[in-house]
């Protein structure tokens, strides 16, 4: 079937009352939103607020129960992706969808419909040499999407959205693995579409400085209900977080308190292979001292997993050594436990708790080694959980319900309320808010500048430049598998940061 083309412009797209059940629980109430032709929309609101179902239905992945979509003023009902996409509808998602083995150019051409069984490339290159003239900006054709940038491969999602001719384009987080000056170029280009009157763009987002620079509207999402909606030059970043959480009052992270004290971790001289075995891990010399945040910055991919699993005694060493004040290091769980070393890695339901086990168990995971014999004290189990629950805000029906019944930001709670009892000297987190909400984010950022507050040496691997910006007092780029550059945080340029951070010191 050969492709509607839509040639005319940014489209305007609008729900109304759009609804959607799953069984007894309404994931969409009633909601309505008008995208008008042209314009740059942001979608805002916490996890669970609604976002990913609005999207979906809004592109024919799920069938509304109840209220219309409409497109250009008429009716359109999404029964399938297809039909979202021959209404000149598109998306790019959160993570690449090109076929990393081939080409730009075959990837734009294998994204049509009509695709022959067999192409003619010297017509298909002369249309695309036509095409690419048309537009405000390029993208590497004739090479390997494998050995393109994330600005590159970012560039052709939302190239290959345009070559399909799709006027209206859904971006779910399209900077979450870009660079700062990739994510201001990008969203520049898409500005300028906007601004022309080319296409309309709807992006879901979390930064809330995204949305001041590029957007000209945003809607708020809460509960699965309308929470809110103005322009972006009438709202302070303020009046968007108060419309996504209601009326819950933003606890203000503690002040940076105590004095810096001596080093607790150092890394000399280490050397490891990474995953692939290809690249080789070097870190000539991290230091972190008691009283202090380090964070660590860079792209996904240049080495801070495997560093992490270096930290963790998951990934042996070539040469080199740890230390934790000053004593040698190997991430061995005896060693941890004697040195008060704690760790919160990335995806803890699946890195750092037992999914199947209850709360209270999880909760208790580090006090097994207290047990004398083979019996459990359970009473002081279950007080303690319960204690932790309420002071971590856990939020669960009960201490005995499995972890993995939990939300993300739950399972971070549960984790970190768990590695930071009793005295803690060294804590090592990775993304610790990746995918959760605002709260969520707002209650973890606060009990790891606690911790620093009370004299623990954090080291804090995260993607987020602006968490680092927020919370470290130091900042060390890594790029390469490598320390590049670092930096006292109240002195950080983000550009200079962002220029380390893609290779280009």
């Amino acid at each position: 079937m050969t492709e509607t083309r839509h040639e005319n412009g940014a489209l305007g797209v609008e729900a109304v009352g759009l609804t959607m059940r799953f069984g007894s629980f309404t994931a969409l109430d009633s909601v309505s939103i008008r995208i008008r032709p042209g314009n740059f929309h942001a979608l805002l609101g916490e996890n669970g607020a609604g976002k990913s179902t609005f999207v979906k239905c809004l592109m024919g992945f799920y069938q509304a129960s109840d209220g219309d979509i409409l497109v250009e003023g008429r009716e359109a009902r999404m029964t399938h992706p297809r039909v979202a996409q021959g209404l000149g509808l598109g998306m790019v998602y959160q993570h690449f969808t090109l076929v990393p083995s081939l080409t730009g150019a075959e990837n734009l051409v294998i994204s049509r419909g009509d695709v022959p069984m067999r192409i003619d490339w010297a017509a298909e290159n002369r249309a695309l040499r036509d095409f690419m003239a048309r537009m405000p900006f390029t993208a590497p054709l004739d090479r390997p999407v494998a050995d393109l940038s994330a600005g590159e491969k970012q560039k052709l999602e939302i190239l290959k959205q345009l070559y399909l001719g799709h006027r209206f384009l859904v971006l779910d987080e399209p900077t979450s693995v870009l660079t700062p000056q990739e994510a201001t170029e990008i969203l520049s280009h898409v500005r300028a579409l906007t601004q022309a009157g080319e296409i309309t763009v709807l992006m879901i987002t979390h930064k809330f400085r995204e949305v001041t620079e590029f957007a000209d509207e945003v809607t708020v999402l809460r509960n699965g209900r309308h929470a809110g909606h103005g322009r972006v030059g009438d709202l302070s970043h303020a009046d968007m977080a108060r419309m996504m959480i209601g009326e819950r009052q933003s606890r203000p992270m503690p002040d940076r308190a105590g004095r810096t004290g001596d080093t607790v971790l150092s890394l000399h001289d280490v050397r490891a292979l990474d995953r692939s075995g290809l690249r080789q891990i070097a870190i000539d010399d991290l230091r972190v001292r008691a009283g202090e945040i380090v964070g660590i910055a860079g792209i996904s991919g240049n080495g801070q997993s495997d560093l992490m699993e270096i930290l963790t005694g998951q990934r042996s060493l070539l040469s080199g050594e740890m230390r934790v004040h000053d004593t040698p290091y190997h991430a061995r769980r005896p060693e941890a436990r004697r040195l008060r070393v704690r760790y919160l890695p990335e995806e803890p339901l699946h890195n750092a708790c037992a999914p199947r086990m209850s709360v209270a168990d999880n909760l208790a995971l580090r006090s097994f080694d207290d047990g004398r014999g083979i019996w459990l004290d359970r009473a002081g189990i279950a007080a303690r959980a319960d204690r932790k629950i309420i002071d971590f805000n856990i939020k669960t029906r009960s201490r005995e319900a499995p972890v993995r019944a939990l939300s993300g930001g739950n399972v971070q709670r549960t984790a970190l309320a768990r590695e930071l009892t009793g005295d803690v000297d060294l804590l090592i987190v990775a993304n610790p808010c990746f995918g959760l909400d605002f709260a969520a984010t707002e209650a973890i950022h606060d009990r790891i500048m606690a911790a620093r507050n009370s004299g623990t040496a954090v080291l804090m691997i995260s993607e987020d430049l602006d968490e680092l910006l927020k919370l470290a007092d130091r900042i060390i780029v890594m790029a390469e598998g490598t320390l590049v550059h670092e930096t006292p945080a109240h002195a950080a340029d983000p550009a200079m940061l962002g220029q380390y951070m893609s290779g280009h010191s």
